[in-house]
């Protein structure tokens, strides 16, 4: 995806990349955690974040080819900018045992099989739940937000083996949730960047400003 970035953004990056050292970081995981600390003024999240750069190559190449994103809610996908994120949460009815945000992942996975990219920012339940149907994702990103749960449901994830993005405090959101992904898609596709590596992807998914 090609943006055009608005001098403020530019700017933004500028004074994080002053205040927070990501220059040693792979390039799609630099990506990542800058754009989540981009919206979130959390600079915090430079030692927060947990993400494994192959698995997020392999993700990015997923999404360039078209896979799709579902979002546990509408907050998250109206978030995720540059593609349309399924989210069955109004469809979906919790009956005993089963919360409506696990059901509505349920209803999803229905949709969209194996191969989607998975992206929760607010309901550990729906974490919980993506993980038990062994729904073989291109990615999870992980960042339910709260004091119940989430943090424990981050864990869940990373023991899983799945392939993922999560954080290891009570943090994250819709926001940074829809952030992080937003960080692959807006990278630009792997025949651009050969091999998948070299430096990051600027602000807007273009060239990396000088350094």
């Amino acid at each position: 995806m090609t943006r055009t970035v608005h001098p403020i953004e530019e700017e933004s990056y500028r004074r994080l990349r002053a205040r927070v050292d990501t220059a040693r970081l792979p390039p799609l995981t630099r990506a990542v955690v800058e754009r989540v600390i981009h919206s979130s003024a959390d600079l915090a999240y430079a030692g927060d974040l947990v993400c494994d750069e192959a698995s997020l190559r392999a993700a990015h190449a997923a999404l360039h080819a078209g896979a799709p994103v579902v979002a546990d809610v509408e907050m998250v996908a109206a978030g995720i900018t540059a593609r349309r994120a399924v989210c069955r949460l109004r469809d979906a009815v919790s009956v005993p045992g089963l919360t409506r945000s696990a059901a509505a992942v349920r209803l999803a996975y229905g949709e969209v099989g194996a191969g989607a990219v998975w992206v929760v920012g607010c309901a550990p339940t729906a974490l919980a739940e993506l993980i038990a149907l062994d729904a073989a994702p291109a990615l999870v990103v992980g960042l339910p937000v709260g004091f119940v749960g989430a943090v424990e449901s981050k864990a869940e994830l990373r023991a899983s083996g799945l392939p993922a993005v999560s954080n290891v405090s009570e943090k994250g959101g819709s926001a940074v949730a829809a952030a992080a992904v937003n960080a692959l898609l807006y990278a630009p596709p792997p025949a651009h960047r050969p091999g998948g590596h070299g430096p990051a992807p600027g602000p807007g998914g273009g060239p990396p400003p000088a350094t």
